[in-house]
């Protein structure tokens, strides 16, 4: 196999390519078009254009090799296709994602039993479920001033709408009848609404997921000086002098190690992946992989009664007119979101510390009668999600002695559920039950609450913070502390408690970290033209 021509030197080199690691592409492509950058990923490209969603993927089997490939060193292990299969008790992870194959628990401590990863272009963004709920009350970053507009920033780069399900079947009943439980004494920001989605309509109509190719944009693939490189292996960040220089990066194809210069260096890996990253190369704040949480997870589901499927009559004479019609062949490699899975959110208060996202379903997580048929969208899963008590001690930890796959450092997790978490649990289980009541006839005997890393939500484990007081590993700008130029991207950069899904809030932290080396990017050239003008 021939071997790859790597850059001697950039401006940037981005390590991962999901939504923040794009979202770096992406600012650094608008607001420093003369910057150089490369961007390394150790999996494999699995979809067309490279980043996107891999449900988007029309032909059942291309999207079952894609989230093969996806899955890294776990490839061809058991997988389960929803959250509420997990119920089984089997060690699984969802298709598209691989588990740690051990470290993930220890003696008197819970763990993460099914923390996940994937390995792929795209990173966990060619296979989340797209939700974008903004943070409030104490799940907010109180030192970051300018969070709100970040925030605009992150929902125009993810393409969030609030509109996508608009046309689903009992929707509006749906949150009508949660809403009638859940919204007094709230403000209106936190009552009940529509879920906020990264997902865009494309020409011909069909409505489809967004993935790190969205964020990306036409801005970044049509930049000249910018390059993807799959199945590259980052090794090592390098620094001198306390700033970082370049990185190490192992071709993964053939085998080959290079060495990349660069001025700026993003660690965009994961929150499992990028402390490991820090680990490997020596770079080891007294934070570093520390304050790691995910999300405790409670599931129920109802089903709502007396309905029947919108102008059911005419759906199947129109159905029935079109078989007999000539097709039109469906663009190849691309599939349409279902207009039934309809999504409603209700938010997260200080005061009832759970993020519930409602989602409307074709077919129900439970077996029913043969004889009883689901009108689509009438099947209604319920999930809760819940702030973790955060501590110090929770943390994924590095064994240099032991190598992993990739022949990094092995990860060691040590994860414990305080008397506060349990609390919140089981406070969960009882609001689930109440607005599965609310909204239908429930389908379970009781919520089951999901083990921990379920979420896929990992948070922490690069926090940044105020001040470098070894509570924190790196800046408001997400500059590691002691190591110039490093920056660090992802869910494991907030900081704080959260219940919502994180992944908005971290697209709006990498877009103020691109926006610092961008300026500082620009700072250097004026300097380099003011040089140039005194020598001549």
């Amino acid at each position: 196999m021939s071997q790859r021509s790597y850059p001697p030197a950039v401006d940037v080199v981005i390590v991962g390519s999901g939504p923040t690691a794009s979202a770096y592409a992406r600012i650094l492509s608008e607001e420093a078009p003369e910057a150089t950058i490369a961007m390394f990923e150790v999996g494999p490209t699995v979809s067309n254009p490279p980043g996107a969603h891999v449900k988007n993927i029309a032909d059942e089997h291309v999207r079952a090799a894609a989230q093969l490939a996806s899955e890294g060193p776990g490839a061809g292990a058991a997988t389960v296709n929803s959250p509420g299969a997990v119920k089984s008790g089997e060690r699984r992870a969802r298709p598209g994602t691989y588990l740690l194959s051990e470290g993930y628990a220890f003696p008197g401590e819970d763990g993460m039993p099914v923390a996940a990863m994937s390995s792929n272009v795209g990173g966990m963004g060619a296979h989340w479920t797209a939700a974008c709920p903004r943070p409030s009350g104490k799940e907010r970053i109180s030192f970051i001033q300018d969070m709100d507009g970040l925030l605009d920033d992150a929902e125009r780069l993810l393409g969030v709408t609030t509109h996508a399900f608009d046309g689903a079947p009992f929707s509006d009943l749906v949150r009508g009848r949660l809403a009638a439980v859940v919204d007094e004494g709230r403000e209106p920001a936190l009552r009940v609404q529509p879920m906020p989605l990264a997902v865009h309509r494309e020409a011909d109509g069909r409505l489809m997921w967004s993935g790190a190719d969205v964020v990306m944009g036409e801005a970044t693939r049509q930049n000249p000086r910018f390059e993807l490189f799959d199945e590259s292996l980052v090794t090592k960040v390098m620094l001198d002098g306390g700033r970082v220089a370049g990185v190490e990066v192992q071709d993964r194809r053939t085998g080959g190690s290079h060495t990349v210069a660069a001025r700026f260096v993003v660690v965009a890996a994961d929150a499992l992946r990028t402390p490991q990253l820090l680990w490997a190369s020596g770079i080891r704040p007294k934070a570093l992989g520390r304050y790691l949480n995910d999300q405790p997870q409670v599931v129920f589901a109802s089903r709502l009664e007396g309905v029947t499927a919108p102008a059911q009559e005419e759906a199947a004479q129109e159905e029935a007119a079109q078989e007999e019609a000539p097709r039109e062949e469906a663009p190849p490699g691309r599939a349409g979101l279902t207009q039934q899975s309809g999504v409603a959110w209700v938010p997260y208060t200080d005061d009832v510390p759970f993020h519930g996202q409602i989602m409307q379903l074709d077919a129900s997580p439970v077996p029913l009668a043969d004889d009883d048929p689901v009108v689509p969208g009438s099947i209604v899963g319920l999930g809760l999600f819940c702030a973790k008590d955060l501590q110090r001690e929770d943390r994924v930890a590095f064994d240099d002695d032991v190598r992993d796959a990739y022949g990094m450092p092995a990860m060691r997790i040590h994860y414990r559920l305080t008397e506060r978490d349990h609390e919140v649990i089981e406070r969960a289980k009882a609001e689930i039950v109440r607005l599965g009541k609310a909204v239908g006839r429930p389908l379970d005997e009781r919520p089951f609450a999901l083990p921990p890393g379920a979420s896929l939500h990992y948070q922490g484990s690069t926090r940044m913070g105020r001040a470098d007081d070894g509570e924190s590993v790196c800046s408001p700008d997400s500059e590691v502390w002691g190591a110039g130029g490093l920056f660090v991207a992802g869910n494991g950069v907030i900081p704080t408690a959260t219940a919502c899904n994180p992944t908005l809030t971290a697209v709006a932290l990498a877009v103020r970290g691109a926006r610092k080396i961008a300026e500082e990017l620009d700072n250097s050239l004026l300097m380099s033209e003011s040089d140039n003008r005194i020598t001549k």
